[in-house]
């Protein structure tokens, strides 16, 4: 199992300095990759946990950090589908896989907060539908040489987009979703699958199954799906419902655990400790506090 971590985008510590630091501290420690997820925009008084108040752009912080490194893996878990165009998305991905040589991966939603279907007048509904019309356009405008799509929520006219991306095919897809139907989608449409900072390990282990059985069905290699896990760490005190809380040893046997239920990445994401991704944490403290976690949580052998 690949062991990545989030980048710095929500709260005190999603700063230019911090970013800096953290990318290029996290490839020096062997990690495979950063993430970054996406949240637009609070609605006035929508109960919204602390980690979303304040949210750098995820495909901007990610060039950013692409900048300051050179092998660690950059994705995005997830970009919310019906906010954007498909064309609009594939420019913007292909660009960062081009200016980071081949290190992107494209975690996709159908996004679930009103308010933002409202502020970008958009719908995630029909979801199956919109789905596999949207990777259909991606996968058109990234790799014919004249791309062309006529479905019945997108349309694409004959054309070019160039450049195209680094990586054949262009970056890796991965769906979210927790309903089974798209967990089958992800299996059968998308390269894999990646969890939302809710699914619980027994969710993970279930979800997993469900995925890696779609893409058997589909042709595919079971064996080859990816299964890609937001790790929410809890660093201290021990609870027994969140497998990556305690101690520097019961969070890597919390990992284990993971490895074991058929996770192929797990990514610790520090955006979600609320003395770290709050927006009113002290930022010197949220930066200190995350270097010990990484350092010490540094990638070993699962």
């Amino acid at each position: 199992m690949l062991i990545s971590c989030g980048l710095p985008v929500s709260g005190a510590w999603a700063s230019p300095a911090s970013i800096a630091r953290f990318a290029s501290r996290a490839e020096e420690l062997g990690y495979h990759g950063l993430w970054s997820f996406q949240r637009l925009l609070v609605g006035q008084g929508q109960p919204m946990a602390p980690v979303y108040h304040s949210v750098l752009d995820p495909m901007i912080a990610l060039s950013y950090a692409a900048a300051l490194t050179s092998r660690i893996r950059l994705g995005v878990s997830v970009i919310n589908l019906p906010y954007l165009s498909p064309a609009l998305l594939a420019k913007q991905a292909a660009t960062l896989d081009v200016l980071s040589g081949g290190r992107h991966d494209l975690g996709l939603g159908t996004g679930w907060s009103e308010p933002e279907f409202e502020a970008t007048g958009s719908a995630p509904e029909p979801r199956g539908r919109r789905v596999q019309e949207y990777l259909a356009v991606l996968r058109t405008l990234w790799t014919d040489e004249v791309a062309a799509f006529e479905g019945e929520l997108y349309r694409v006219p004959p054309s070019t987009m160039l450049p195209r991306p680094v990586q054949a095919g262009g970056p890796p897809v991965l769906l979210g979703g927790t309903a089974d139907v798209a967990l089958r989608r992800a299996g059968r449409i998308a390269a894999g699958w990646v969890t939302s900072s809710r699914t619980s390990l027994a969710e993970v282990a279930r979800g997993v199954q469900i995925v890696r059985r779609a893409a058997e069905e589909a042709g595919g290699d079971p064996d080859l799906t990816r299964i890609v896990v937001r790790g929410n760490v809890q660093a201290g005190e021990r609870d027994d419902a969140v497998p990556l809380s305690g101690d520097w040893e019961q969070i890597r046997g919390g990992a284990q655990r993971y490895a074991e239920a058929g996770v192929t990445e797990l990514f610790y994401d520090l955006n979600w400790d609320p003395a770290i991704g709050n927006p009113e944490a002290d930022p010197a403290a949220a930066a200190e506090r995350a270097d010990e976690i990484i350092t010490a949580l540094a990638p070993a052998d699962f």
